[in-house]
């Protein structure tokens, strides 16, 4: 129980480590949350500070979102602690202790988790998230719609209630993270990936 404890709380902290944040300033670059869309994620280091930022950055709430998860996996944690482990990874990434509550949208942070609780699931997400992104060139609607379907996969492939449901509240979070996107998307006025504007 105590070992538990500790994987949960050390998933939050570590998710609480904001890769855009940091990125940036490493590479003296503006602070994302008062440029672009203000969101300290990947696709606003993209518009600020070009791809080999993003990318890194992308990198960074990935793992954000794998490490936690494999170390629970390798330290014999039942699913239902991995999807908690799971969980307060991606809280970490929203709510971020370190830097005052004020974290990113948790799709690349999410996409970790998957790949992390069920590696088929996550490269399933993934390539659902690149296709969409190709054919639509929006990377909130790619987000939102590979998220959507995440629970699906789960069920489809490994239909434990724990992880079905720590998935489910967590795309739920992620839409309500996304709800200014979400008025966009319906008004057609969200802007596209690579566009600075």
């Amino acid at each position: 129980m105590r070992l538990d404890l500790v994987l949960i709380v050390f998933a939050y902290l570590l998710g609480s480590i904001s890769s855009a944040i940091i990125v940036c300033r490493v590479l003296r670059l503006p602070d994302p949350r008062g440029e672009g869309s203000g969101n300290p994620g990947a696709t606003n280091v993209l518009r600020i500070g070009g791809k080999k930022a993003a990318a890194i950055t992308l990198i960074g709430d990935m793992l954000k979102g794998l490490l936690p998860v494999l170390v629970a996996k390798l330290l014999g944690a039942s699913l239902s602690v991995q999807a908690l482990v799971a969980v307060a990874a991606f809280l970490g990434h929203l709510y971020p202790v370190f830097f005052g509550f004020r974290g990113g949208k948790g799709v690349a942070t999410a996409l970790g988790v998957l790949l992390g609780l069920h590696w088929p699931v996550g490269l399933l997400t993934i390539a659902t998230w690149l296709l969409i992104a190709k054919v639509f060139k929006v990377s909130s609607l790619a987000a939102l719609l590979s998220l959507l379907v995440a629970p699906l996969y789960l069920w489809w492939l490994i239909p434990e209630r724990s992880l079905i449901i720590a998935m489910v509240f967590m795309v739920a979070l992620l839409f309500w993270r996304h709800r200014a996107n979400i008025r966009n998307l319906i008004q057609g006025t969200e802007g596209q990936i690579g566009n600075k504007n």
